[in-house]
């Protein structure tokens, strides 16, 4: 795993790098985001891809409690994949409440993370 990190209006990002699958459950959510927030990063970006398939089926519930991790210790998230592809009604819906607080941010480009942001 590597972080790559970005800094945006003195806010500290720290995008995570890897080919493995960094989150397989709440608890790999919470040490993950320690270890962030020990090395003084305020957001962070996540690949789609080194999250486990089953954070994508909410019947798992492990969607809701990693971001409600983040939420309650203000750690600002944003998961960059192709989202589309999930065509499940109350997925589509879990993304959009998430993308409407600004706090957690399904989005398709790193581009999109950084200014989400940003701003």
């Amino acid at each position: 795993m590597l972080i790559q990190s970005h800094e945006i209006n003195s806010i500290k990002i720290a995008e995570i790098i890897s080919d493995d699958i960094i989150i397989r459950s709440a608890q790999d959510g919470l040490d993950l985001m320690g270890n962030i927030y020990y090395q003084g990063f305020d957001k962070v970006i996540l690949y789609e891809k080194n999250i486990t398939p089953e954070f994508f089926d909410l019947k798992t519930k492990i969607a809701g409690e990693i971001l409600q991790k983040f939420s309650n210790y203000r750690i600002g998230l944003a998961i960059v994949g192709d989202f589309s592809k999930y065509e499940s009604k109350s997925m589509k819906d879990f993304i959009f409440e998430s993308n409407k607080t600004k706090h957690i941010n399904f989005v398709e480009r790193l581009k999109n993370a950084l200014e989400n942001f940003s701003e």
